[in-house]
């Protein structure tokens, strides 16, 4: 078996951009940035964007500009009834169920989201472990020493034992930068930002062998 260690993506990759949940938790974030931070609410959404691509996360450059605390931010963006956005999906968790591989949650958000998403989703059962943006703090993804840290909590090495699946070509690309494979996930055209694309999850096994 070539690969022995597959890190999955949580927003926008485990579930389709389509549900609107991240759009909303974009929108808690602008609350939040008004309400806890004093930013103006016509500021925030161009803020929230210019923090995420600068430093990899909105919570990094509000870390880095405004001393925001972590915990309070994370529970605050993340407070959405998730049943109102997802539903399981019986394809995607039979394909994922089928790897043989260690799947792990490597995410930007933190871990008690992630257990939240995995549950409405009925995968939670299909990992076995979350990496959290607390355990790759100070770094977040695409920063390739959050793949570093990542690798050393898979205990896996080599990065070309290890599959990055997200939706951001960012990520991806940063993974294939670090020596691993990279699967691009809502996308139908190759693309030099990832080894493979997919949107349909029953492809998932067949792009891995």
């Amino acid at each position: 078996m070539r690969f022995t260690t597959l890190f999955f993506d949580l927003d926008d990759t485990l579930y389709p951009n389509s549900s609107g949940l991240w759009q909303a938790i974009k929108e808690r974030i602008n609350i939040y940035m008004v309400e806890r931070l004093g930013i103006s609410e016509s500021d925030s959404p161009a803020l929230r964007e210019q923090y995420f691509k600068m430093y990899g996360t909105t919570l990094r450059g509000l870390q880095a500009r405004h001393n925001v605390n972590v915990e309070d931010y994370l529970a605050f963006v993340h407070d959405l009834p998730l049943q109102d956005f997802l539903a399981p999906n019986p394809i995607q968790r039979d394909a994922i169920a089928s790897l043989p591989q260690r799947k792990l949650i490597f995410t930007n958000a933190d871990a008690n989201h992630a257990r939240r998403v995995l549950a409405a989703l009925q995968l939670d059962d299909l990992f076995d472990s979350i990496i959290d943006v607390q355990a790759v703090a100070p770094y977040c993804k695409p920063m390739p020493e959050s793949f570093a840290i990542a690798q050393d909590l898979a205990d896996e090495p080599d990065p070309r034992k290890c599959v990055m699946i997200d939706d951001l070509p960012r990520t991806t690309r940063a993974a294939l930068e670090t020596g691993m494979a990279s699967i691009l996930y809502g996308v139908n055209e190759p693309t030099a930002d990832a080894s493979g694309v997919f949107t349909d999850w029953s492809h998932l096994p067949i792009l891995l062998e």
